[in-house]
């Protein structure tokens, strides 16, 4: 088991692709493909077991697949229609991201549908137990490598920038629902994991459930912030306070820069605001 930094624009500890037993756990983007290529020596991977489907975590799918046809993803049902038939995921990320996306992400290619295995939660896939765990994405999943105990969490259990100790749950839009995410949370410790593996980044192996409650102690906080604020306020609050604990932790500009390429903040009160929203429809209704 490994973590395969995919240095995304050149930057390192942004995003993480972790090999275990021969799949990737979560290729990242295909912007960074080649980096992925060089840590697996060019060998046809085990299988592909996505999380979920935001382009920071499976961009590199269809390339993979393009590169070995016979290759096999595992996603959550929901996810796969937009593996197979991206226009509708291209739609909304280019709504976020405009001109950046080819630069960002790079390119974008459908995988067959011969390909994909869907997921429900509940299954062993590989050795892997599965879990739907949505909040962040009503579409992501978890997976418990049993043997070792580690689960790979996703953005279930946030970011973690090493070696500052900030935990930031992203939370960009559309699916952000701050309950259900909580739920996700306890089914995670819930296993019992001995470690979490992050995308973002590395691992957490000391004090896992001290972890977990402050992720849930975050995405609180986080919550309460951006509701009834204003975007540009909530926006220049939240980038004030990233900076200033991780000077506290005696921390530079570049490992400031790396956090925020992992988490951007100006997605952040998108999604959100657009929970608030939504809950303050149900409540109405």
């Amino acid at each position: 088991m490994r973590l395969i930094d995919v240095m995304h624009l050149g930057r390192p500890h942004v995003i993480g692709c972790w090999e275990v037993e021969g799949a990737l756990v979560d290729p990242g983007p295909e912007s960074s493909l080649s980096t992925v290529i060089d840590a697996i020596g060019d060998e046809q991977p085990k299988a592909v077991l996505l999380t979920h489907i935001h382009l920071d975590h499976a961009a590199a799918t269809g390339a993979l697949v393009r590169r070995w046809p016979d290759l096999q993803v595992y996603v959550h049902e929901r996810g796969a229609p937009h593996l197979i038939d991206p226009s509708k995921l291209l739609a909304s990320a280019e709504r976020l991201y405009g001109e950046e996306m080819k630069r960002l992400w790079g390119e974008i290619v459908p995988v067959p549908e011969g390909n994909v295995h869907t997921l429900a939660g509940g299954e062993s896939v590989l050795g892997m137990r599965v879990a739907y765990t949505p909040g962040h994405a009503s579409h992501h999943v978890c997976y418990l490598h049993e043997e070792s105990g580690t689960a790979f969490t996703g953005d279930v259990a946030a970011c973690r920038i090493p070696p500052s100790d900030l935990v930031m749950p992203p939370t960009p839009p559309p699916d952000i629902d701050v309950e259900t995410w909580l739920d996700s949370i306890a089914t995670v410790e819930s296993w019992r994991p001995e470690r979490l593996a992050l995308t973002h980044f590395g691992a957490v192996e000391e004090d896992v459930p001290g972890y977990l409650a402050t992720v849930r102690e975050r995405l609180h906080e986080e919550a309460e912030l951006a509701k009834g604020a204003p975007q540009e306020i909530y926006e220049a609050d939240l980038q004030h306070r990233i900076r200033t604990q991780m000077s506290a932790e005696g921390l530079g500009e570049e490992s400031i820069e790396e956090l925020l390429q992992a988490v951007p903040t100006a997605y952040q009160w998108p999604g959100l605001n657009r929970y608030w929203t939504k809950r303050a429809e149900r409540e109405a209704a």
